[in-house]
């Protein structure tokens, strides 16, 4: 292992993209520590909760800068000018890594574009934590934050529905609740984890059936980390026939759709989704 203080021999200029603790304060690398401690500048989402890891690791001289969304343009020239004055300039989030669902794109596009050196310091990421336990495949893609309007949480969720991969999201705990009904829509079939407080000591893991999302009651605050599951090998590719239609129509009449779903599925193997989506179509055509 290289020793801390040759590090600091090669620590050169230019803007360093530091990763932070998600949650347990202990989770930040050695060499995150050493180079915000070596930094002329290091922006902060929030000042005040970034001086809670930085004074934990004994990094208390440091000049600060807060840097978020509402300030990232008007504060853009006074960073290049550093920069370009050959300074060490880090840029931190509040949690995990900047420019991730978080401020900093736009620096490093302009650091980009005037030939800035950018140097990446991984650390503790939410999005490869939640999937690491969740025995989904781990080929996955990671959304962000979940849509905010419902025109795009449909477009975007009926793509995502028909790629046969793990999928992570961010939400609120608020918007959970609400948004439960598209998630049951579009992938019906699938399995679900729910991740809250990682790392932190009241850690929770919920792992259900979609199926099953609206039977979830537990109460959530602050924000979540979800991650949805392949698509399972096993789920039958029948279709509904003629007859199943005609019973369907009937129970229509006096069932909910869960519970055509259900009633459908007592003698036939046929996907969950398939006959929810054909209650929706009936349904519509109202």
């Amino acid at each position: 292992m290289i020793p801390l203080d040759q590090n600091k021999l090669n620590f050169k200029s230019g803007l360093y993209v530091v990763s932070t603790p998600i949650g347990n304060l202990m989770d930040i690398t050695l060499n995150a520590i050493e180079i915000l401690k070596n930094s002329d500048l290091i922006l902060c989402e929030d000042t005040r909760i970034s001086k809670k890891v930085l004074e934990r690791h004994n990094i208390n001289n440091k000049s600060l800068l807060a840097y978020h969304k509402f300030s990232e343009k008007k504060s853009l020239g006074k960073i290049i000018q550093l920069l370009e004055n050959k300074k060490k300039v880090s840029i931190i989030s509040d949690a995990g890594t900047p420019c991730i669902s978080d401020p900093g794109n736009i620096l490093i596009n302009e650091c980009v574009d005037r030939d800035i050196s950018i140097y990446s310091i991984p650390g503790p990421s939410s999005v490869v934590s939640a999937v690491s336990i969740s025995g989904f495949s781990d080929k996955f893609i990671f959304y962000g934050f979940f849509p905010e309007k419902a025109k795009d949480i449909k477009k975007d969720l009926e793509i995502l529905s028909k790629l046969n991969l793990t999928i992570v999201f961010f939400i609120s705990a608020k918007k959970f609740k609400r948004s439960s009904i598209y998630l049951e829509k579009y992938f019906l079939d699938r399995k679900i984890l729910i991740c809250k407080e990682l790392t932190k000591m009241y850690e929770q893991h919920f792992r259900l059936n979609i199926s099953k999302i609206s039977e979830f009651n537990t109460e959530l605050r602050g924000e979540i980390t979800l991650v949805i599951s392949q698509k399972f090998k096993n789920e039958s590719e029948n279709k509904l026939n003629e007859q199943d239609k005609k019973k369907i129509k009937k129970l229509m009449k006096k069932l909910s759709i869960k519970d055509i779903v259900t009633e459908i599925k007592k003698n036939k193997d046929i996907a969950k989704k398939e006959i929810y989506n054909y209650c929706l179509k009936l349904k519509n055509e109202k």
